[in-house]
């Protein structure tokens, strides 16, 4: 199966026109690579960028209605999104969403054809308390309760304590990771490492802990150093 490379760009750029220029320098420079690569910009610019698969960062789990401020799949459908990250430390931490909520979000996605990258990951308390495993199996239990069909669904091991932080997992304990997450899936489910991902490490995630892809933040803003990055999983 192809790696599979996400940039996630979160709150950020601030403008149309910069993400277009981002991303059409990365569409440029991934050009004949065998990685699948997805960008996954902020909903407003969605329907500006052509040429890569788009995912988007955030979904909500009903059809329609009365949801202020929320997004629904078949709105992301209609825009072209293939992708969706689901679970990421940020919203759990700042929108209070718990994996009962994600549970919902990734039926919800999984049963109207969506791509899921489903993020689970242990605080630095929780890795120093050695709780890792205890907390990823919690996480991967209560995320995928009901869910019977993994062949959309990728698996995205982000150690909270990681990311944003430029202290990386190194690539030793994120191959046990890897290895605890994949008694729980599918022989063909993609589990990626994100977490302080830079084109220094990102080889090192692919070639010698196992990760079948990876999910990026800051560095996929830089158009140069996500392309050295995509690269590097060749």
């Amino acid at each position: 199966m192809k790696n599979l490379i996400v940039g996630n760009w979160k709150m950020n750029p601030v403008s149309q026109k910069e993400s277009k220029e981002i991303f059409d320098a990365i569409k440029d420079g991934v050009k004949g690579l065998n990685s699948e690569v997805v960008i996954c910009p902020p909903f407003v610019y969605l329907s500006e960028l052509k040429g890569l698969i788009l995912g988007a960062q955030n979904v909500f789990y009903e059809d329609k209605g009365a949801f202020t401020g929320e997004i629904s799949v078949e709105m992301l459908k209609d825009l072209g999104v293939e992708y969706i990250i689901i679970g990421h430390s940020e919203r759990r931490k700042y929108f209070a969403e718990t994996d009962e909520i994600i549970n919902k979000k990734i039926k919800k996605s999984l049963e109207t054809g969506l791509k899921v990258v489903f993020c689970i990951g242990e605080t630095q308390k929780q890795h120093d308390a050695g709780e890792k495993n205890k907390i990823l199996e919690n996480q991967i239990k209560i995320g995928l309760n009901g869910v019977e069909n993994f062949e959309n669904l990728n698996i995205a091991y982000e150690p909270v304590w990681a990311i944003g932080t430029g202290n990386n997992c190194s690539a030793e304990e994120t191959k046990k990771s890897i290895e605890f997450i994949r008694k729980f899936m599918s022989e063909n489910t993609r589990i990626l490492y994100g977490g302080s991902v830079k084109s220094e490490n990102s080889g090192d995630y692919i070639k010698n802990a196992g990760a079948n892809g990876l999910l990026v933040g800051g560095a996929s803003l830089k158009a140069e150093e996500f392309i050295k990055i995509v690269k590097s999983a060749e």
